[in-house]
């Protein structure tokens, strides 16, 4: 069986918006970033384990709001408290998170394929977000996460780097067509490429 990307028939590569006459450096980079493994771990409540003594792919768990613990190949963003989201390239990395994780103590549930997966890149991602997000974006940066919606959309943000500025946003696979015309209509303004 192949997967179908929510967005298939919608991210069109090409430049849109006010993107001429800029230097291509100002101009937001927008792409579907797929294939990826996302698995939900959430600590039960009477778990008595200690997050110290557990780690996935050489990273620990950490249960501090807004954090992301990564490597080259998984994030692990805080998603509220005992509650995490794994992104990795490795997805192989499922069985080992399962033998990890026992089910006593945490409820392991694989996402991957209901989610869809938006990465803007430029200088203006912030005023992007700002267009549709009651959150406080100017507070975050590299290394944090946050839950929040963007013109009435759940999603959850990844702030993946300062220099460029990247971010990912994730939304559910069903809402997935209408937060990518919501953000690449919000990028108009200041030009976008789409890749």
């Amino acid at each position: 069986m192949s997967l179908i990307s929510a967005l298939t028939n919608v991210h069109l590569k090409g430049q849109f918006g006010d993107h001429e006459g800029k230097d291509e450096n100002d101009i937001l980079k927008i792409s579907e970033t797929k294939n990826l493994l996302i698995v939900q771990i959430v600590q039960y409540k009477n778990s008595s384990i200690l997050l110290e003594n557990l780690d996935i792919d050489s990273l620990k768990l950490k249960n501090e709001p807004f954090t992301v613990v990564s490597n080259k190949d998984t994030r692990i963003l805080w998603n509220g408290p005992k509650n995490w989201l794994l992104i990795s390239t490795k997805k192989d990395l499922l069985k080992n998170i399962i033998e990890t994780f026992k089910e006593i103590d945490f409820a392991v549930t694989d996402l991957s394929h209901s989610r869809s997966i938006i990465e803007i890149e430029g200088n203006m991602v912030y005023e992007v977000l700002k267009k549709g997000s009651p959150l406080d974006i100017n507070k975050l940066k590299s290394g944090n996460c946050a839950n929040t919606v963007y013109n009435g959309i759940t999603i959850t943000l990844d702030f993946v780097s300062n220099k460029p500025n990247i971010i990912r946003i994730f939304g559910l696979r069903s809402f997935g067509e209408s937060l990518y015309h919501s953000i690449t209509d919000a990028c108009l303004e200041f030009g976008y490429r789409s890749l």
